[in-house]
This record gives structure tokens, sequence and C-alpha cells, in this order.
């Protein structure tokens, strides 16, 4: 190995260690290795930024803002509603909503898709009174699936396809991806609506009205004021009226101290907080028969004075969210908008210190008390997405023609070869605003910024890796392993290996180390790329192992009640039918 292939793979290996680590975001690390790839000599000055204007990077904010389009005109939302509409058994509606969702997701972000899917998923789920954790990881797994259908469906396929124009001169076109993609989207889809969620672990721990009907539980506050618990004022007491509201009292502060030791023989006083572990439902009717109050949002907290009609509402964090990053505190939720943070789950656990001062993160479950008369404006600045059984937001149906008519177009124009995916994307963005369908504003506000910093960041790092020889050295390493052997197992290995890196790597990240090995491997095997390439877009779309692997998974993980190890159990035989169907479809499709 040579000094750059050593400083190379060091480098590389730190980044994945720093984004599995999760303490900076992937962005940043990324920024930050390719800013120590050009100080090191590995990445020349004169490209450390090309991947910024690389096409692939360019093409992927176009179709974020291109499918954003669809979603603002209220195409996705009338789509949803009209799904919704049935009452269906478990198996038919996963097949449903995961067939929907993974059309949506062929042709516009597959986490949009998800977003716009997901709460009437979960109200659909709540007025059976059907567990919601059944149906949630399906159709997360759908909107996965869907984006292997198309060339936008989603980033793995932009990169291979970039990589396959810089070795060959022609990139893929827009639907090259369909014919393997759509019957492995087909038969993953056919997989989990008929045997995949029966293998979904059902958790007796609190919950969301998920797979046992259960309700989410928070650890929340609640300020003792001079009307409360007029029967009783000591905590053992106050304990027996919380048990009958199924609330339970975890904990006492008074005067920003938390009170150690036993509670029971405390008696409260007024401006006393008491902890509690709840869900919402029951949280207000604790509150209501203790004659308790909500806390102030102040960091020592009073009792809210009710000016007005309050509302509780459990809100996601989603990937787009302007929260993301920030503390509630930091973004001025209080002071901007009246709205006070009661209660924060991540990971499929309640959060209990400092929530003011958590840094938001996507996935995360927020427990929101918002004025009635500023809700929509609340939800709107700061894009959460509610799942408490709010109405989905359906904004300028008026363009929703338009909107649909020109992406068609646009889509068509690329496939004829009547100009470049690039530029009709951004003709489409031209009429959108000339439409009304979008307004200038808007258009940055739904790029996904740290996906292109990510992006722009590794595609440098890509090329080292293949320009130093790395990719190369690899290639040979998977050669040498199938010396003897079939081309085709070492395609079945390159894919095994690009899944499980993407199973705890950003799949964007793992496309682009993977797309150049995919190449030399091919190389070095005297064989056509092609199925190389298809085989690593395929494997690094199909992360279903882990809720880190794709920001789909990582979105479902509280709303569902999941736990870390509960993804592996749907996620590998899907992963085998994965490659069981593709593996055979790549030597048909693209001939070795």
């Amino acid at each position: 190995m040579t000094t750059s292939q050593i400083l190379l793979f060091t480098l590389l290996g730190a980044i994945i260690i720093l984004m599995l680590w999760g303490r900076w975001r992937y962005d940043m690390v990324a920024f930050a290795g390719l800013m120590v790839a050009v100080l090191l000599g590995i990445v020349p000055t004169s490209d450390a930024f090309y991947g910024f204007g690389n096409p692939t990077t360019v093409i992927v904010a176009l179709v974020l803002v291109a499918t954003a389009g669809l979603s603002r005109s209220g195409a996705v939302s009338r789509l949803a509603r009209l799904i919704s509409g049935q009452q269906r058994g478990t198996t038919a509606h996963i097949l449903v909503f995961g067939t929907v969702g993974g059309l949506l997701s062929g042709f516009m972000n597959n986490i949009a898709a998800l977003a716009m899917l997901m709460p009437v998923d979960l109200q659909t789920a709540r007025k059976i009174g059907r567990g919601a954790g059944l149906t949630l990881m399906p159709l997360a797994f759908a909107t996965i699936l869907g984006g292997m259908l198309t060339l936008i469906g989603t980033p793995p396929n932009l990169i291979v396809s970039g990589f396959r124009a810089d070795v060959l001169g022609e990139p893929y076109r827009m639907f090259d991806f369909l014919p393997v993609g759509g019957p492995v989207a087909l038969a993953g889809i056919a997989f989990i609506s008929f045997i995949g969620w029966r293998l979904i672990p059902r958790h007796e721990t609190d919950a969301g009205p998920d797979m046992n009907g259960v309700r989410r539980r928070y650890v929340a506050t609640l300020v003792v004021t001079e009307n409360s618990l007029p029967a009783t004022r000591r905590i053992e007491d106050a304990r027996i009226e919380a048990r009958k509201a199924s609330v339970r009292i975890v904990g006492l502060r008074r005067r920003g101290q938390d009170i150690e030791g036993k509670l029971d023989d405390q008696v409260l006083e007024d401006g006393d907080v008491l902890i509690l572990r709840a869900d919402p439902a029951a949280l207000d009717e604790f509150r209501s028969t203790s004659s308790l109050a909500f806390p102030d949002g102040k960091p020592e907290a009073r009792a809210r004075k009710d000016a007005e009609g309050q509302q509780l509402i459990e809100c996601l964090v989603p990937v787009a969210s302007d929260l993301v990053g920030r503390s509630v505190q930091s973004f001025g939720l209080m002071n901007r908008h009246d709205s006070v943070l009661i209660g924060l789950r991540r990971g499929g656990l309640a959060m209990r210190q400092g929530l003011s001062r958590q840094v938001l993160q996507p996935g995360d479950m927020l427990l929101l008390l918002v004025p009635e008369s500023r809700m929509d404006e609340t939800l709107a600045a700061t894009s959460l997405l509610r799942i408490d059984g709010g109405s989905l937001p359906v904004q300028r149906e008026r363009h929703m023609r338009s909107a649909i008519g020109l992406f068609v177009l646009a889509v068509l124009a690329a496939s004829l070869g009547l100009t470049t995916m690039p530029i009709a994307l951004g003709c489409v963005i031209i009429a959108y605003v000339l439409f009304g369908v979008l307004s200038v504003h808007e258009i940055y506000d739904h790029v996904d910024w740290p996906v292109i910093v990510l992006l722009g960041s590794m595609i440098p790092l890509g090329l080292a890796l293949d320009e130093t020889g790395g990719s190369a050295l690899i290639a040979h390493g998977l050669a040498m392993v199938t010396q003897g052997y079939p081309a085709w197992l070492a395609l079945v290995l390159l894919m095994a290996a690009t899944m499980m890196l993407s199973d705890i790597l950003n799949n964007n990240a793992t496309t682009i180390i993977a797309a150049p090995v995919s190449i030399r491997l091919a190389e070095e095997l005297q064989v056509q790329p092609d199925a190389f390439l298809m085989g690593v877009a395929v494997a690094a779309s199909c992360a279903f192992l882990t809720p880190i692997g794709h920001q789909n998974n990582t979105l479902i993980l509280g709303p569902g009640n999941y736990r870390f190890g509960d993804y592996w159990r749907m996620g590998l035989p899907l992963e085998v039918i994965v490659m069981a169907v593709a593996v055979p479809l790549l030597l048909i499709v693209w001939p070795l």
C-alpha cells in the first residue's frame, strides 16, 4: 500500500467511526474529512469543491424541490385521504399503503413520501384500535423499496449514475433501474404485507397507539397551585389519585431542586413541581381533576396562565424540520410562539432532564402545549409533523393539476432524451415559481442542505479512493477471494458488504465508497460493470436491519415504539429476498 492509500483508508475509517458515534452531524463530519484530505494532499486543492458542482449533487437538490411542489399542491395529501377511507385488515392495509408509498417514492424523496403517509397510517390505527407498530415499519420499508424504481427515486441511484457517466461517458436514464428495481420492490412489498409484519415484536411497555393499544408515555411536569389537590396535600394520597387516572408520580421539585429520598410523607406546597409519567390524555385528565397547572416553559417552572384555549399535541421532528440541531429554547418556541415543550421521547425512551435545552434530532417525539389560535402557525414555522390525529395540511390545491402536469412533463422529457434530468427539473422549479406552486423563499427551505453538504464533501473523497488506487486494491482483494468461482459470486459479496455498511452508515456515503470499487472489480474480473454498479445501487438502498441505516427507519422508531433490535426480525429476511431476486435479474438485464 502506498502512503496516499494508507492516509485515505485511515481518514475514511475515521469518518465512518465519527458518523456512527453520532456526536457531530454527518455532514460536518464529511466536510471536515474533506478539508483534512485537502490538507494532506490526498484531494487536490483544485478538486476540493468539485462535489458541490457535480451533477449528482445538483440533481438531488432539484429533486427535493421539485417533489416538494407535489406535496405543497396537496396532490399527495389527497391521495393519502383516498386510500385511508376504508377499514381493511392488517395485510390489506399494508399492501395498499405499501404499494402507494412505493410508487410515490419512485418519483419523490422517500422521506417525504413517508412523512405524508405516516400520519394517515397512525390515524387509521387509532380509529380501528390496531397497533400502529404493526404497520409503520412495513410502510417505511416499502417507501425505501420504492426508491429503486427510477433514477430520481433515491440518491444512491443518482450517485451510481454519476460514476457511470465519469467512467463510461453516459449516465443511466430515468427508467433504467425499473427492470431490476421493480420486481425487487414488488417481491419486498409482497413479503412485508403477507408475512413480514407478523415478525415484528409486540412489546408490553409504554407505547403509542401501537401493538397493544397503549398510548405513548412522557415524563412531564405539572405545577401545584393554591387550588390543587384540595382533598389532600400528601404525596402518598396524591399518588392514589394519580393512579386512578393512569398517571405515575416519579418525582418532586421544589424551588428548582429535586427532592431526594422517600416522597410519600412530603406535603405539597404552592409552586411545587410534580414530575409525572403519563400518556397525553391521562396527563391532561389528572391536571384537570386535580386543578394542577401546566408549567410556563421557563427554567424555574411556574404555573402557566391560561389566557386562551390550550391544546396538547404530539409531534414528530422530521428530517427537514427547522428544529433539527437546535433546542426549543434556542429556537424561541416559548417567546415567539407561546408554546411549551411538555415532554420529549427519543429512541422510544422518555427524556426527563433539561427538555428545553435538548438538541433535537430527526425522529424525536415532542409533546407540546400550544395555543389553539396559533397551532397552525407554530407547526408551519417549525415544520413539525403532527401525529396525534390532526388533519393533514393541504395547501394550494388550486395548483395541483399544474404541479402534477409540470412534473410529468419533466420526467417524459428526460426519459425521451429531449433534455437532461437536471435541466428538466430546473425548468420545473422555474415553472413552479411562475405558476405560484412554490414561492422563491420556499425553494431554499425544501433543500435538505445536510445531504447536499454530505454529497459535496464525499464525492471528492470517492474520486480520491479511485485515483489513489484504493478502490482497485479493495476490488483486487474481492477478486482474489472469489478466484476460480463465477463472477456473479463476487457480485453477491459486493452487494452483501454494501448492504452491511449501509445498515450502519448513511446510504449516500456508502454508495460513494462502494461505486468506484464496483467498477474496478468489474475491470479486475474483465466483465461489464453495469451489473456491479446496479448491484451497489440496490444494496445501498436496502438498509433494513437497524433504525440508523436509513432516515425513514429513524423516523418511525418513536411513533412505533420500536427498539433497536426489532428491525432485523423483518429486515433480515427482506434483505435475503432482495438479494435472491436482484442478483438473477441483474445478470439477465445487465449481462456480464
